[in-house]
């Protein structure tokens, strides 16, 4: 190892390349042998020899869902694009290796970071104010210049959005990532940074966005109450809000949290969105 490297992991597993300089490999085979991890490289090894992939040239990381099904002989593996590659690995201990993965690349990185850009459904007036990321299990966090420290559970991510935009005078890719204060407020952090960490950290946050999507169909006066919830109208003042009576919002309070979309709170009928809910409830306060 290079000077100031540190080894993180070192696992027994599987790993095959499936796409090579833009085109998929003929006859994927799995090939056994040890993965290692350090703070900069990944080394893969066989009886076949090492290859070395350096953790600078990792631009995504996606889950066993967005490999092709005829690799599904393993029962899990994380699949990493570099440029016009793509590996796929399965170490013996998947969650913790990907975990470590991802805080290898991102944790301790400055960013650009703008906190609330929008809250309640209300767009603030918010600047960009440096940062830094802290990746711990389950959790993203910043910790911004102004004194600000953001928790973002990866689990209760509603969307995720990458754009682009002029940022401090510069063109930049950006995160919108929708999720929650500790009180239940729907919130949006706009992240901002050097490309491969926000390619990388879109990645992670998409873990709890593809586990909140949803195809659930609402009628017309579920989704009023959603948008409503949403733009922060408390739960007791919702029936006079939409215009129904009281027995009419409880029962849809009580039909969404069978679908998981509303968890509630306390008894007397105080409920708060979940992240599959604000998902819902965003999409359909955009068709507007």
């Amino acid at each position: 190892m290079s000077e100031g490297e540190q080894k993180l992991a070192d696992q027994r597993g599987k790993f095959a390349q499936v796409v090579k300089d833009g085109r998929k490999v003929p006859d994927i085979e799995w090939i056994g042998g040890r993965i290692l991890l350090s703070t900069k490289r990944i080394v893969l090894v066989s009886n076949e020899g090492k290859r070395t992939i350096p953790l600078s040239k990792i631009r995504t990381i996606k889950g066993r869902q967005d490999a092709n099904q005829p690799l599904a002989q393993v029962s899990s593996y994380i699949s990493l694009q570099m440029g016009g590659d793509v590996t796929l690995l399965s170490p013996k201990n998947h969650e913790k290796f990907e975990q470590t993965l991802y805080r290898a690349i991102l944790d301790q990185q400055v960013i650009l970071a703008k906190h609330p850009a929008v809250e309640g459904g209300v767009v603030q007036d918010t600047g960009w104010e440096k940062g830094r990321l802290k990746i711990d299990e389950g959790e993203v966090d910043l910790a911004i210049a102004t004194g600000q420290f953001v928790e973002i559970e990866i689990d209760d991510v509603g969307t995720v959005d990458q754009n682009e935009g002029t940022i401090k005078g510069d063109e930049r890719p950006l995160i919108e990532v929708e999720h929650t204060d500790g009180e239940g407020t729907a919130l949006e952090t706009h992240i901002s940074g050097n490309p491969q960490h926000v390619m990388v950290l879109a990645s992670l946050l998409r873990k709890g966005e593809q586990k909140n999507t949803t195809d659930a169909e609402l009628s017309d006066r579920e989704s009023e109450v959603l948008m409503a919830l949403y733009s922060g109208v408390s739960p007791f003042q919702i029936p006079e809000f939409v215009g129904m009576d009281v027995d009419t919002v409880e029962d849809i309070f009580d039909g969404l949290v069978e679908q998981g979309i509303l968890e509630e709170r306390r008894v007397r009928r105080e409920v708060q969105l979940k992240a599959r809910g604000r998902h819902i409830a965003s999409e359909a306060m955009d068709e507007e």
